[in-house]
């Protein structure tokens, strides 16, 4: 038996390309980050929530100084039942606060916009707010308060590639493709708006711009049947930001996710046989709570005040935009009538690395909320986490459509993203897979089978990422009536390729090249498992779902440790063996350094704790800077006792 740590081998792969890249079509124009160097374990973080990509990293709240137009609920009386008796109500809190108000619109909820002729700093919001509540014709209100892009940021040229489909960390898409690809569901993308572009014009069906302010919609007008998305472009000193910002395309790069048509160009979405609505509420700066609101609506098939009925209603709603603060009365009440009507909301949990609880509408009831992975499968450095994620999907380095105008349209392209803005489509689009496998499912259905068929993160993610990394192919396969074996089909309860004779087969794990041949490592046949062993710091993971017999059973596996290590009394480098039952993940087994050794020794695990449940068993390898150390692991079994 050799002792060396050295990984003779052990290869460097790239996730597989699973669309090219448009003929001609150059990513955006100017990358904000060079490309890590081959094998680096870098990312980069987007920017903080703002409509374009190029947003400073320090942008403002767009809320910060206040607001200049509120939503009021008023009370069913009488004098309510006109505006004349509305107007009593916030007379005395107008005249309070010195500004004249204005009532412009009632909402698709019943309630009515109303503004200010200039803007309320914080605490004179507070106070005009509390006036018209003490009014006593007010049931509720709240700040119209403007809404953002989960930002994005420019990826480098060297990440153009769908590892969030076929990846070893990625949701596996292909596999769902055996079942259906999307064919009769429409899913609403309530964003920026859409423009035309090879990838997506075949699958695009009538929207609206539900844009209320002229100048944000950037068309002349406010709300019209068109929603074009005529760019979000700032200059310095707009929107809160101190320098210039190009226009992102958001709500085109989403629809490519969602749905871009698959042929010989481009990309392909996650649903490409699926029509994509796009619902414009997103302009300069961003866009209203209460257009937002009433965009859910219409999108949903609910009715708006001077708005034409929706003739094709969405089945799926996608929202990757978001604010600061609590839900809300309208927020909500948009939700809950969309979701009444049979059609899951699927929003993004926010990029400013905090609990997403504190990130509206992500901190909504009946919502489905989706944080971002990496491609290691770690949860996104930038993505919120927390009780208030429900899954998580690919987010970081996603290619998908454009367009090339750096201010107004031009031509088309395609560009890497990084945001839950991008994580959010890809459920999206697996949302309208699983509703063409079963038009009857609701939304408490659908995430229900999402969180039920997801895989455990790659990457321990102890801050919270919901029920774990989506998985495509089982959540349609959960729903039955395919015609062919889905890839990886349901657990059984003993372990496949125990000995890694077949390759990866059974196994998920991170890197990708966990299955090591070299000659004389193996402690039987020519395979084995094999995790770190670089010299600097890294974490490897390898696993499989198993069934633990309702009887009870045993884990046992053979490991030898080289390293190159000295220390007779420090674990610099650890092996942890764990087992994940649902979101807890309990360490049952420890190794280091400290066994290292020519030879495979034995171990053995009492899994009775699990009898009867469907768990994942995973070994992850963690190695510090300097000095390298190999965990080799092989012939791994369950036995029942």
């Amino acid at each position: 038996m050799k002792s060396s740590v050295q990984h003779s081998n052990r290869r460097r792969v790239g996730a597989l390309l699973a669309g090219a890249v448009l003929a001609g079509g150059a990513l955006t124009s100017s990358p904000a980050f060079a490309a890590p160097a081959e094998g680096a374990r870098a990312e980069q973080a987007p920017r903080p929530a703002a409509a374009a990509p190029l947003a400073t990293a320090d942008a403002a709240d767009p809320n910060a100084d206040g607001y200049d137009s509120f939503i009021v609920t008023y009370k069913e009386t009488a004098q309510n039942s006109n505006g004349k008796g509305r107007a009593l109500a916030w007379g005395k809190a107008a005249k309070a606060a010195g500004v004249s108000v204005k009532e412009l619109r009632e909402t698709a909820l019943g309630s009515h916009v109303v503004q200010a002729d200039r803007k309320l700093d914080q605490s004179e919001s507070a106070r005009f707010m509390a006036d018209l509540k003490a009014s006593g014709a007010v049931e509720d209100v709240e700040p119209n308060a403007i809404m953002t892009a989960t930002g994005l940021s420019p990826a480098d040229a060297l990440y153009s590639q769908q590892w969030g489909f076929t990846g070893t960390n990625g949701m596996r898409v292909p596999g769902a493709w055996d079942y259906n690809t999307g064919s009769g569901v429409t899913v609403a993308v309530l964003d920026t708006g859409i423009t035309s572009h090879p990838d997506l014009d075949r699958n695009v069906v009538a929207g609206y711009d539900f844009n209320s302010s002229s100048a944000a919609a950037r068309d002349g007008n406010g709300r019209d049947s068109n929603p074009r998305d005529e760019g979000d472009w700032y200059a310095a000193g707009e929107c809160g930001a101190s320098q210039p910002g190009n226009s992102s395309w958001h709500g085109t790069h989403v629809a490519g996710t969602v749905a871009a048509v698959t042929d010989t160009q481009g990309v392909v979405g996650v649903a490409p046989n699926a029509k994509i609505q796009p619902v414009r509420v997103l302009g300069k700066c961003g866009g209203s709570l209460a257009d937002i609101a009433d965009a859910i609506v219409w999108a949903s098939g609910g009715s708006v005040t001077g708005v034409p009925a929706n003739a094709n209603p969405a089945d799926v709603i996608n929202m990757s935009l978001g604010g600061s603060g609590t839900c809300g009365t309208t927020y909500q009440n948009a939700i809950n009538a969309a979701v009444n009507r049979g059609v899951p909301v699927v929003v993004a949990a926010g990029n400013e690395n905090q609990p997403a609880a504190n990130a509206r509408p992500a901190n909504c009831s009946n919502v489905i909320t989706v944080a971002a992975s990496t491609s290691q499968g770690a949860r996104s450095s930038f993505s919120n986490y927390g009780s208030a994620v429900d899954v998580t999907a690919p987010g970081s380095s996603i290619i998908s459509t454009i367009n090339k105008g750096l201010t107004t349209p031009t031509t088309a392209g395609h560009a890497s993203y990084n945001g839950t803005s991008m994580a959010t489509p890809h459920v999206a689009g697996l949302t309208a897979l699983m509703l063409a496998q079963q038009p009857g499912i609701t939304p408490a259905q659908v995430e229900s089978t999402l969180k039920s068929t997801a895989r455990s993160m790659p990457v321990a993610c102890s801050a919270g990422c919901g029920a774990g990394l989506v998985d495509a192919t089982r959540a349609v396969a959960a729903l039955g009536g395919g015609t062919t074996t889905p890839e990886e089909p349901t657990p059984t309860g003993v372990i496949v390729n125990g000995g890694f004779e077949s390759g990866a087969t059974g196994w998920t794990g991170t890197p990708s090249d966990f299955v090591g041949n070299a000659a004389g490592y193996a402690r039987s046949g020519s395979n084995y498992g094999v995790l770190n062993g670089y010299g600097r710091s890294n974490t490897g993971t390898v696993e499989q779902r198993v069934t633990v017999p309702a009887s009870g059973a045993s884990l046992s596996y053979w490991l030898q440790v080289g390293s190159d290590e000295t220390t007779t009394r420090s674990q610099y480098d650890t092996l942890a063996v764990q087992v994940v039952d649902g979101s807890q993940t309990t360490t049952v087994k420890s190794h280091s350094n400290l066994e290292k050794g020519t030879s495979y020794a034995q171990h053995t695990v009492d899994l009775s704790a699990y009898k009867g449940k469907t768990v994942t068993l995973r070994f992850r390898g963690v190695e510090d800077y300097s000095n390298s150390t190999v965990f080799r692991i092989d012939d791994v079994a369950v036995t029942a006792k």
